[in-house]
């Protein structure tokens, strides 16, 4: 762009010269031509910049890791004057990492029209991707001047965990609510409010199980089946506190979430229906909500995933036990630092028949290392990205 500008004053001063030298009206009209469109070209491409929008178009808010996206730059010329060249410098990332990764596009913008340049995007961890335009370069058609606009247009896209397979055991055998509402549909148990199934009489069956009034009528001993309650007081408590800002930020993050949304998933399927306690950076408190289906579990994540702020803050675990009166058949600490006082607290404060404390770890010798030496804590390491070879055999 210098050079062009450099040339174009050789070009004016060889036409002043030439008017000088030769006494004809062309000589005249030539320089002015040349010394007016500098100024023309500037004032049209100005004007361009002024009477320019620029906004992202996503047609999803949401999805999958891993997965690629549509992303649309949507640029308006309101103006009369067509820009030949326009140079857009795109940056994204996750804000969970601070690794911010960029590429440029370029294309024309037509007069009073709208120019939209689609790109496609994927991120390979779970959070909340960013999508930022740091500038747009706009060029008059000699390229000698140029305006910049469309600056910091921002745009943000939830990109969803996946789900791992995860083994366990459902204890079905603890303390409940005190009036149950929700029964299983496929495992018997003994709550007398409601019936599960009828059956005939096997040995060893309590006599008080017998429905004497139909077994009047079938002329044979008729045995009652009670309900089990589902909807006993299980918890999973995700620590969103972030304890240092490395490259593993971001892949601690993502295993915190998976095994999160993969113990729940668990959990689901079989029939437990239970409680996600995390912190809401955007309300400022920690939310809780009950999980009884898949659709309300994915709602969750999302829910959580748009939570968080760019500064990662979360209040402490404590402040949250300390707030509640909480007394439950099962409790479950998903965390990313194995060695701080919280594990103590759950432990001591923490009032459930089964305590579980799973600990992102780095490497299978932080996994080695990872010892709470608590008695009643079952503390259960699991290496970054592998959910499934960790999670196994946890009661809940």
């Amino acid at each position: 762009m210098l050079i062009t500008k450099i040339l174009f004053l050789l070009i004016i001063i060889i036409c002043i010269f030439f008017y000088i030298l030769y006494i004809w009206n062309f000589s005249l009209i030539l320089m002015i031509i040349f010394m007016v469109l500098p100024v023309v070209m500037f004032a049209t491409t100005l004007i361009t910049k002024k009477m320019t929008k620029t906004e992202f178009a996503v047609p999803d808010k949401t999805t999958p890791k891993n997965n690629s996206f549509p992303v649309q730059l949507c640029v308006t010329n309101n103006s009369i004057f067509p820009i030949g060249k326009a140079e857009a410098h795109i940056e994204y990332y996750n804000i969970f990492n601070n690794q911010i990764n960029e590429f440029e596009l370029m294309f024309p913008l037509q007069a009073r029209n709208t120019q939209r340049v689609t790109f496609q995007l994927s991120s390979k961890y779970c959070g909340i991707l960013k999508i930022r335009s740091a500038r747009i370069d706009i060029y008059d058609p000699l390229r000698m001047f140029r305006f910049r606009t469309g600056m910091n247009i921002t745009a943000e896209i939830a990109v969803m965990p996946e789900i791992h397979e995860v083994s366990g055991n459902i204890n079905y055998t603890d303390r409940e609510t005190e009036e149950s509402s929700v029964f299983s549909e496929s495992i018997a148990g003994d709550d007398p409010s409601e019936v599960f199934d009828l059956r005939d009489y096997a040995v060893g069956d309590k006599i008080n199980r017998i429905h004497w009034k139909l077994s009047s009528k079938k002329d044979d001993l008729i045995v009652k089946d009670y309900s089990l309650p589902v909807d006993v007081p299980c918890m999973l408590f995700l620590n969103l506190r972030c304890y240092e800002d490395s490259e593993y930020t971001l892949p601690v993050f993502d295993t915190l979430v998976e095994t999160l949304i993969s113990i729940s998933q668990f959990l689901i399927e079989n029939e437990r229906i239970h409680t996600i306690v995390f912190y809401n950076a955007r309300l400022k408190e920690f939310s809780e909500v009950s999980i009884t289906s898949q659709e309300v579990l994915m709602q969750t994540v999302k829910n959580l995933i748009l939570s968080i702020n760019d500064n990662l803050f979360c209040e402490p675990p404590e402040k949250y036990f300390q707030s509640e009166n909480i007394s439950l058949s099962s409790f479950t600490f998903i965390t990313s630092v194995p060695d701080t006082p919280i594990l103590n607290y759950i432990e001591e404060n923490i009032d459930a028949d089964t305590r579980n404390a799973v600990v992102i770890v780095r490497s299978p010798e932080e996994a080695d290392k990872t010892s709470s030496g608590l008695a009643e804590l079952n503390v259960i390491p699991v290496i970054i990205g592998r959910i499934t070879a960790s999670v196994r055999d946890m009661e809940f």
